[in-house]
């Protein structure tokens, strides 16, 4: 890693990232990703994915990304495997601390993404993807005729549970409550629903089958009396929010009361020259293409940055 001043730096390397790095790689500025702790971000835990446009027969997700980080370094775009430890944002010349090192840039691309909260449950992580999901617009036609469950009591949780209906046969709406976070409009429509059963002041303890790779139970505990049962499924939505990454960053940047960067006018956040793309500013759609559209804005706005700036050749 040389000391030389960069013109562009991209922190993560999924959907948003590695679309910021294709565009700014083909206006020759030679952008680097630094690729963080999930080379490819979320999709690289997901299977198929059938709602990326271009791709009629549905693509795995890891190859998505594996196509779409080629073809950023077909252009031209630096990988650096690291992880930002700090960073300096406030002079022109912005310093980006790794565990590994050091970078300096002119502009740079936040695209950290969010990490979905989980339950906790070993087989989550063994399951994702193979039933277990925390995204019903992604995976939600898979689960046609099912019997599922959402973990969850808030509006993603009401949102995805109403989503659901239109595949499944049956939505468990499972919360460790007997009152929901939700707002009254969401709380309405899923009581509304037929399709969805509340199983209140409950948890879920187990998922299974982990053996045959695939889920067919979820072990439930009502938090009143302390009595289990299992229910058969089909799939798991956990819908209990998200975290984003964004914790290097927001000592120095402006942040909403959850963690997501703020942005204006595009993806510019409150320092010029730093941009913020994808699930890190993101907490409405969460979609991949979503995620590369906006890594394609941030890569326009620091293009034009860098022009006004007199740094564009």
């Amino acid at each position: 890693m040389s000391d030389s001043i960069r013109k562009v730096v991209i922190v993560g390397s999924g959907a948003a990232g590695l679309t910021a790095a294709i565009y700014a790689s083909r206006a020759n500025l030679k952008p680097v990703v630094i690729d963080g702790s999930l080379p490819g971000g979320q999709l690289t835990t997901t299977t198929e994915v059938e709602n990326f446009p271009g791709f009629p027969e549905g693509i795995m997700g890891p190859e998505l990304m594996e196509r779409t980080r080629k073809q950023a370094e077909r252009f031209g775009t630096e990988f650096v495997f690291d992880q930002v430890v700090d960073v300096d944002l406030k002079s022109d010349i912005k310093k980006i601390k790794l565990a590994q090192g050091e970078l300096q840039t002119r502009t740079l691309i936040i695209a950290t993404g969010a990490a979905p909260k989980l339950i906790g449950l070993p087989a989550e992580k063994k399951l994702m993807g193979r039933g277990v999901s925390t995204c019903a617009t992604c995976d939600g036609a898979f689960f046609r005729n099912a019997d599922l469950i959402v973990v969850g009591g808030g509006d993603s949780a009401m949102e995805e549970a109403n989503f659901l209906t239109k595949f499944a046969k049956k939505v468990y709406l499972v919360h460790r409550r007997d009152t929901l976070r939700a707002s009254k409009i969401m709380q309405e429509r899923a009581f509304k629903n037929p399709k969805i059963e509340f199983i209140w002041n409950t948890t879920v303890t187990e998922i299974g089958d982990i053996a045959k790779n695939e889920v067919s139970y979820a072990r439930l505990k009502n938090l009143q009396t302390s009595e289990e049962r299992e229910l058969p499924i089909n799939g798991i939505f956990v819908a209990i929010g998200h975290t984003p990454n964004s914790a290097p960053f927001a000592s120095q940047i402006g942040t909403d009361d959850q963690g997501y960067i703020i942005t204006e006018d595009g993806t510019k956040t409150d320092i010029p020259g730093v941009y913020a793309a994808g699930d890190c500013v993101d907490h409405v759609y969460r979609q991949a293409i979503t995620a590369a559209g906006m890594g394609c804005m941030a890569a326009l706005d620091a293009e034009r940055y860098l022009a006004a700036q007199g740094h564009d050749d």
